[in-house]
């Protein structure tokens, strides 16, 4: 198949959420067998001590046999979290005036916290 062929397969029904740094991508895409499953892509944006930008993405591949599972856990999950804290954003990070204090404990343990994230800024792009 040519290269157009594919891109118009890749551009089915596209939506797009801007959350803050974040942007989620939800893709309708088509398999070879032109089926049709769903990608949702998060996109955050980081910025370079040069001050130039650089993205990390995050992609969950959805397919239709399991819609109805996701739906229902998704569902159960935020309906759990709005009902035991409410719908306001309550993270101290999510306000304008927050700067983070370090002690000696947390120094350790932000030390600590920073390799686990590295560990797991693992990309699947690639399998």
């Amino acid at each position: 198949m040519s290269d157009k062929g594919m891109m118009e397969k890749e551009e089915i029904f596209s939506k797009v959420l801007r959350a803050g740094r974040r942007t989620y991508f939800f893709d309708v895409r088509s398999t070879r067998a032109d089926d049709y499953y769903l990608t949702i892509t998060e996109s955050k944006k980081f910025t370079n001590d040069d001050g130039s930008f650089y993205y990390k993405k995050h992609k969950i591949y959805l397919y239709k046999e399991d819609f109805d599972g996701f739906r229902e856990i998704l569902e159960e999950m935020t309906n759990f979290i709005i009902n035991e804290k409410g719908e306001e954003v309550i993270s101290e990070r999510h306000q304008k005036d927050f700067k983070k204090e370090f002690d000696d404990d947390d120094t350790e343990n932000a030390s600590k916290s920073s390799t686990a994230e590295k560990f797991t800024d693992v990309s699947f792009d690639d399998i």
